[in-house]
């Protein structure tokens, strides 16, 4: 079998070692080949890749800069690095992969896109692109998650998506995948399937990541000019499916870096999952003894999701990356610490990742970290208003 250089091109069958690969319905094998065979010609394509170098410039903000946390860095005993994707259009890294994959709807003739959402700053990104490339729109949200999530709801309503509450199963993010990709099956003819992160069917985990890539290129260049030519002794990012943690990995997985996920402590699907088959992908799973998935928790709706992407199964089989999880306490401490030392309010997802380092600070003393900040804590206001107040 072929094998894959590390966060390179998959296998020929979407393979990250053991992992990705493509279990779908038949219906669906037409379209997943249909749209490899469309990202490839695509992102071989100087005029493709520098129409969305400029829509990430002159519309989504490019490049986010690395701000360093001297008070909270003072306080922890070490040099703290923020990679401000909180500060891209939308609030998040998501708008990077949507603005890809709309491009590439446009270029293969599709007329509607199809998201699912957990947070909701995935399907704000993708009714964001919809609106600018004049696309129709449909955002399905777990029904508990549109409750936790209503301000991203009422935005992408705003932007002029359809969003669909979805009520089965544990109405959160993978039962909101499920009726995505049942929209996909059922309208493949004119609709592209968006998804938001670095999981499914091969060959959305490699697709994903190439349009994050460009976190890690940038994350690389200023983190060395920074630092005298050096680059940060940890990398850490928050991981559900993973999208915001594979596009800064990917800047420093060939460094000596250390790689860091921090997934929530009810999901932790690396830590707590065994490989198995989900939404057109093999991976670590969160299953009983019968192979029945079982329902994941965590504070942030953007995390809450039972399975991860297949290449960070990959990375942690072989020891490149480590994930390690932190609990709701933790993340609601961390979220209110980076507000209150250094004025940035972060979203709960990356809040994790923040969790992990003020965890692990004393075995970080003098180290420098670079913690990817992949959104901003504005949707979470009301949430964390509701808990944190008598």
């Amino acid at each position: 079998m072929t094998t894959t250089t590390l966060m390179g091109e998959p296998t020929a069958r979407g393979r990250f070692g053991d992992f990705g690969g493509r279990f779908v319905p038949e219906t669906l094998v037409p379209a997943c080949e249909e749209l490899e065979a469309a990202f490839r010609k695509a992102w071989a394509d100087p005029g493709f890749r520098g129409e969305l170098h400029a829509l990430l410039v002159d519309y989504g903000g490019r490049p986010s800069p690395v701000t360093e946390c001297h008070n909270l860095g003072r306080q922890l005993g070490l040099r703290l690095l923020l990679k401000r994707e909180d500060l891209n259009h939308t609030g998040s890294h998501k708008i990077n992969n949507v603005l890809g994959q709309a491009l590439l709807a446009v270029r293969m003739g599709k007329t509607r896109l199809v998201a699912e959402t957990g947070a909701g700053q995935h399907g704000v990104a993708t009714a964001t692109a919809a609106a600018l490339m004049g696309l129709r729109c449909k955002v399905y949200m777990g029904a508990v998650d549109v409750e936790r999530q209503a301000l991203n709801v009422f935005r992408m309503k705003l932007l002029g998506a359809e969003v669909e509450a979805v009520q089965s199963g544990s109405r959160t993010l993978k039962d909101a995948v499920n009726e995505a990709m049942r929209d996909w099956v059922a309208t493949v003819g004119d609709t592209h399937y968006c998804l938001g992160s670095v999981m499914g069917p091969h060959p959305y985990p490699w697709m994903v990541r190439e349009f994050h890539r460009v976190i890690g290129e940038e994350a690389r260049e200023q983190c060395r000019r920074l630092l005298g030519g050096a680059d940060p002794d940890v990398v850490v990012a928050c991981v559900g499916g993973g999208s915001n943690a594979i596009g800064i990995f990917s800047g420093f997985v060939d460094t000596d870096a250390e790689l860091v996920g921090a997934e929530p402590a009810g999901g932790a699907a690396i830590g707590r999952g065994v490989p198995g088959v989900v939404h057109g992908m093999r991976s670590f799973l969160l299953q009983d003894e019968h192979g029945q998935v079982l329902e994941a928790h965590s504070i942030s709706a953007g995390l809450d999701y039972p399975g991860v992407g297949p290449e960070h199964s990959h990375l942690a089989s072989i020891g490149r990356a480590r994930y390690e999880p932190v609990t709701d306490a933790e993340v609601i401490d961390a979220f209110q610490l980076l507000s209150r030392t250094e004025g940035i309010i972060p979203a709960l997802e990356p809040a994790h990742a923040l969790a992990w380092v003020v965890k692990a600070a004393p075995s970080l003393a003098g180290h420098t970290v670079l913690l990817n900040l992949s959104g901003r804590g504005d949707k979470d206001v009301a949430q964390m208003m509701a808990l944190l107040q008598p």
